[in-house]
């Protein structure tokens, strides 16, 4: 049985403005979560992987991510709008509920890996949502690809940008135990 949203979420995306807005203010709002932990000194006292792109990409990548993902829901709401068979209108009805799944599961990811607030820290869920993101976004282009090349073009970087981010796992495998533990910089368990 497929999962049907409410009809707001099929239509906002039809304004371009909310559409790309959205997606932009609000992750915006993880990175002020994000920025807080950083600054608590927290994440710097995580060993890292090996592949840790520079902190000042994020600020650069993340907001373009936003809108070529927003614009790309405004182009899959259209195809919905503009649907001349059933099965077009459910690959897109599809598609956009995938859409929204996928981003409220990127929105939860800030929270999880850095925390609301300093006692809720939980990289071990960030990694099982990031990777559960991942396949989502997949799931996306796949349904929404036939209807719009286009949407496979603005979401392929972001894809890409997700299955880099599963370097989240070293954290986890280098700063916690299978019990979820904090260990020492020397990967002793705490």
């Amino acid at each position: 049985m497929p999962i049907i949203l409410p009809s707001i979420f099929y239509e906002i995306p039809r304004n371009p403005v909310l559409a790309v807005g959205i997606p932009v203010v609000l992750g915006a709002t993880n990175g002020i979560i994000t920025r807080n932990a950083i600054q608590s000194g927290w994440y710097d006292s995580l060993s890292r992987p090996p592949a840790e792109p520079p902190r000042q990409a994020f600020g650069i990548i993340w907001p373009a991510l936003y809108a070529s993902m927003g614009y790309a829901s405004h182009l899959a709401a259209k195809a919905l709008e503009h649907a001349a068979t059933p099965a077009t209108t459910e690959q897109a009805r599809n598609g956009l509920t995938y859409y929204w799944l996928q981003f409220g599961l990127n929105n939860l990811w800030s929270y999880l890996f850095f925390g609301a607030h300093p006692g809720f820290k939980q990289p071990g869920a960030a990694l099982v949502n990031l990777v559960t993101l991942t396949g989502l976004v997949g799931k996306t282009i796949y349904e929404l690809h036939p209807i719009d090349h286009r949407i496979t073009y603005l979401l392929a970087p972001y894809a890409a940008w997700l299955g880099f981010a599963t370097l989240n796992a070293g954290f986890w495998f280098k700063n916690y135990t299978s019990l979820g533990r904090k260990r020492t910089a020397q990967g002793k368990d705490l």
